[in-house]
């Protein structure tokens, strides 16, 4: 079974990691970024995590990403996968989307690491 290496990151710091999938959660999903409530907040906190799992879609992007993990793996050669999980900041969407994705294919038997490239960086001002 492939190993999957899953980084979060923020489009706004930098380009997208060199990843086989790059989930883009910027314009379909819910940002908790707009709830000043949320904003100084990371994806590691409940109240975050919540707001994301709650918006409508996410659950069906979790299941596909692991078909489509599932689809890698059976590859011929394939001996790592990794996933990009991008939103604008990568404090928010991107961690919780990485972090829940991690879960599911660990239950599946995959040996999965996960790295949160921007989650140190300061809050995006926009």
């Amino acid at each position: 079974m492939a190993a999957v290496q899953i980084i979060s990151f923020g489009f706004l710091h930098a380009d997208a990691p060199d990843a086989d999938v790059v989930l883009d959660l910027r314009r379909a999903f819910r940002d908790p970024h707009v709830d000043p409530a949320l904003r100084q907040l990371t994806g590691r906190d409940r109240p975050v995590q919540r707001a994301v799992l709650g918006t409508s879609g996410i659950r069906d992007l979790l299941r596909a990403t692991v078909r489509q993990v599932q689809a890698y793996d059976r590859g011929p050669s394939v001996d790592r996968i990794v996933i990009g999980s991008g939103c604008a900041g990568g404090r928010h969407r991107s961690v919780v989307v990485a972090e829940r994705l991690a879960r599911r294919l660990r239950r599946r038997g995959h040996h999965v690491t996960v790295q949160h490239r921007d989650l140190h960086q300061p809050v995006v001002q926009r």
